[in-house]
Parts: structure tokens; sequence; C-alpha cells
């Protein structure tokens, strides 16, 4: 029975992936926007905090990540190269957990590593499995999967 009824249901929940991707992606994006605005509208401060956790050059690195992370919101809304820009807003999670979150374990309610971990791992899915159907890069590329 059970033969008979996985190939079934995979037919039918198979037809939301694409409903899936667009809902995470619009959902990751709005996890960056905030912390995106929050670096761009004072730049400096930013920098003078990722020098006080020993981050190599703290300006150009505030800049990038600032950046990166604007560029991740306006990508991943429009569904274009999501595969591309999830590499660097991984390693941007990367860096956020290794020189932030990890001292405070893994809760979130401890600013600790779970929320960036999980964005790490919706970050995987858009990089392996690209932005679905609803996106930009399916018009112009037909990259669905």
């Amino acid at each position: 029975m059970l033969k008979k009824l996985y190939p079934f249901t995979k037919n039918i929940l198979s037809n939301g992936q694409s409903l899936s991707l667009l809902l995470a992606r619009f959902a990751v994006a709005y996890g960056f926007y905030d912390p995106a605005m929050q670096k761009w509208s004072d730049i400096g401060s930013v920098a003078t905090w990722f020098d006080s956790m020993g981050i190599p050059f703290p300006t150009l690195n505030a800049y990038m990540a600032a950046s990166t992370e604007l560029l991740g919101v306006i990508l991943l809304t429009l569904g274009l190269f999501t595969r591309l820009i999830s590499l660097p807003l991984m390693v941007v999670m990367i860096v956020a957990i290794t020189t932030v979150h990890l001292t405070h374990g893994f809760s979130a309610g401890n600013n600790g590593f779970e929320i960036p971990m999980y964005y790490m791992l919706f970050l995987a899915i858009f990089a392996s499995h690209g932005a679905g159907k609803f996106s930009l890069d399916y018009l112009l590329f037909g990259d669905e999967q």
C-alpha cells in the first residue's frame, strides 16, 4: 500500500515546490532586509564594531556585508541569480555565526546561532535547487532546478 501511496503523494506535493521556494525566498529576503538597512544607516558604527571583534579591514568588510545583504534582498525577492547570491550570503552567515552568535549557544532567544543557521540552510537549498518557476531565473534561463 505504501509503495503506491508514496509516488501518488510525491506527485501531488511536488506541485507546491515552486511556491515553497518563492515563499522561502521572500522570508529569507525579509530577514536580511532590516540588518542590511541598519548597516547602511550607520556604516561607520558597523566598521567600528567589526574592528572591535578583530575582523580584518573592518570598513571594507562592513561595506561588503551591507552590500551583499542588500543585493541579496533584491535578488532573492526577484528570484534572479538566486544560486549565485546564495553563496556570498552563506559566507555572511558563517561570519555572523563565528564572530557573534556562537558564543551565545544555539537558542535564538539568547542571540545564539539558531536563526543564522536556518538562513544558511535555506540558502543552501536555493543554491542547490534554484529559485523555482516563480522567478526571473526561470523566465530568463529556464532554471527551475
